[in-house]
């Protein structure tokens, strides 16, 4: 089964949350990741109107054309 990603709504902070094709429904923090990540392309999303600039392209959750993404099982499970 492939799974894809079918709605992502902003919470606040760092936090979106998921709701994927097989009916789960999971909310993210991203915080620890991007406070920790050393690339500056990165860490921009820290900027919390940058982080909230997502969209869904093709199931998947990107930021800025795919400049920042996840795979979408390890958002899945929860773990980034």
């Amino acid at each position: 089964m492939v799974i894809t990603i079918e709605k992502a709504t902003y919470k606040g902070d760092y936090i979106i949350e998921l709701q994927f094709s097989d009916g789960l429904v999971r909310e993210i923090d991203f915080g620890h990741f991007l406070s920790n990540a050393k690339n500056p392309m990165t860490r921009k999303y820290l900027d919390k109107e940058q982080f909230k600039s997502f969209s869904i392209e093709h199931g998947d959750l990107v930021w800025n054309d795919y400049e920042m993404c996840f795979p979408i099982w390890d958002l899945h499970e929860g773990e980034i």
